[in-house]
């Protein structure tokens, strides 16, 4: 009960359609509702605790945990995003999610989920696992900081209300006043829910989407190329203008003023080129790491935002705004090489889905009643240290086990694999 059948070469078998409920399946749906209620919360996925929970409780091999995995970021994602659409930024008069941050990023991370797929197959495990441990452990590490950093900014907005409101206040009155939030935390924004279509901006909706077609073709045509082959290369390389031509718009825009990243508020940021070739640079490697891992490339543009004066709560949304295109163009490739079986991962797309709408509305009423956005942010140091234990942990211990049996651990031939 739980396990799948094993395949002659050992692991579990793809083809098998036929789902029993066991304890592992219990003890992973707990686990993915919490990682999927955390990882929503922090813009992040989840992917690193659902890669783990789905090999080491359920039994999948690797490949296919990480498919499953990117299915249930979709899920996640998905029913995320639709919860944010409805929701208006904390303090200005614009939707939560900010389109002109995701298009600078968004293409920029779906070619760098190209180029980390790649990646994956030919760098050894232990060139991931040491790359992930380091990363996980300096991107965690650097958002605790910047959460301790805002918590103390609305301590001090706290205090400050306070003050103002007892000197305004009349005791001779005789009258106690109600309680008032902060008029500019987050505890006074209750982020009022509008129609849909009027959170929607069309034009650079249509541009995301394209960028995502774009890629869905290429992916397509490679299936029937060999593999190494100059018409192959050609094909790929067509990803780098899909990608480029919408992020070059968007950053000459914002060089320009034309264009702003308007959820930073009254503070005006001239961009510079460079600037932005290296945040774009940030969005390459955040999808490289979504490539070799089979997370959602959160874990880099969550703290990346927030390093940008973003906040909180639209860091998160953006973030996972831009990793549902990201998600569903690798569902869409495991999905034509058969790497899952669907009532696997129907199931723990659902769970997924359930646990991150769950997740949101706990966490925005935590907000609305203590007016402390901080709490996104570590949420989002917490979910990339555990991401970093749980996935460093298993990639050691497969490290130790082929140092006994005495495997090959170099580089693998990108066209032999």
């Amino acid at each position: 009960m739980g396990s799948l059948p094993m395949n002659p070469s050992g692991r579990w078998s793809l083809m098998e359609q036929e789902m029993k409920f066991g304890w592992k399946i219990v003890v992973g749906s707990i686990v993915g509702f919490l990682g999927a209620a955390l990882g929503s919360v922090g813009g992040v996925g989840g992917g690193g605790i659902f890669v783990p929970m789905l090999s080491l409780i359920i039994g999948f091999d690797p490949k296919s945990s990480t498919a499953i995995s990117k299915c249930m970021i979709m899920g996640a994602a998905g029913s995320t995003v639709y919860y944010n659409l409805r929701l208006r930024h904390p303090t200005l008069e614009m939707p939560l999610i900010d389109y002109d941050l995701a298009l600078l990023f968004q293409p920029m991370l779906m070619l760098g989920i190209s180029i980390g797929v790649a990646l994956n197959v030919m760098f050894a495990d232990w060139m991931v696992t040491v790359l992930l441990i380091i990363l996980f452990i300096g991107t965690s590490t650097k958002a605790l900081f910047k959460g301790i950093d805002t918590w103390k900014k609305e301590t001090r907005m706290k205090k400050e209300a306070a003050k103002v409101e007892s000197e305004e206040s009349k005791p001779a009155d005789g009258a106690s006043q109600d309680y008032k939030p902060l008029p500019s935390g987050p505890g006074n924004q209750t982020e009022d829910e509008v129609p849909l279509l009027q959170n929607i901006y069309w034009k650079e909706l249509s541009s995301l989407v394209y960028v995502w077609i774009g890629f869905l073709i290429v992916q397509i045509i490679k299936e029937y190329l060999p593999t190494c082959s100059v018409m192959y290369w050609i094909v790929t390389s067509l990803q780098i203008p899909i990608a480029a031509s919408v992020t070059i718009f968007e950053a000459i825009c914002l060089c320009k003023g034309t264009r702003v990243i308007a959820s930073k508020g009254k503070e005006i940021t001239n961009w510079k080129m460079h600037q932005i070739l290296l945040y774009c640079s940030c969005g390459i490697i955040a999808g490289m790491v979504g490539g070799l891992l089979g997370l959602g490339g959160g874990f880099i543009l969550g703290p990346l935002f927030l390093e940008l004066g973003i906040p909180p709560q639209v860091a998160s949304a953006t973030s996972t705004f831009s990793m549902v295109f990201s998600s569903s163009m690798s569902v869409v490739q495991y999905y034509l090489l058969d790497r899952f079986p669907v009532p696997y991962a129907a199931y723990f797309v659902l769970v997924a889905t359930i646990a991150a709408i769950a997740g949101q509305h706990v966490v925005r009423r935590i907000i609305a009643v203590i007016g402390r956005a901080s709490i996104i942010i570590f949420i989002l140091a917490l979910t990339i240290f555990i991401s970093a234990i749980s996935l460093g942990g298993v990639g050691i211990a497969d490290m130790v086990k082929k140092l006994a049996n005495k495997e090959y651990m170099g580089f693998e031939n990108l066209c032999k694999a």
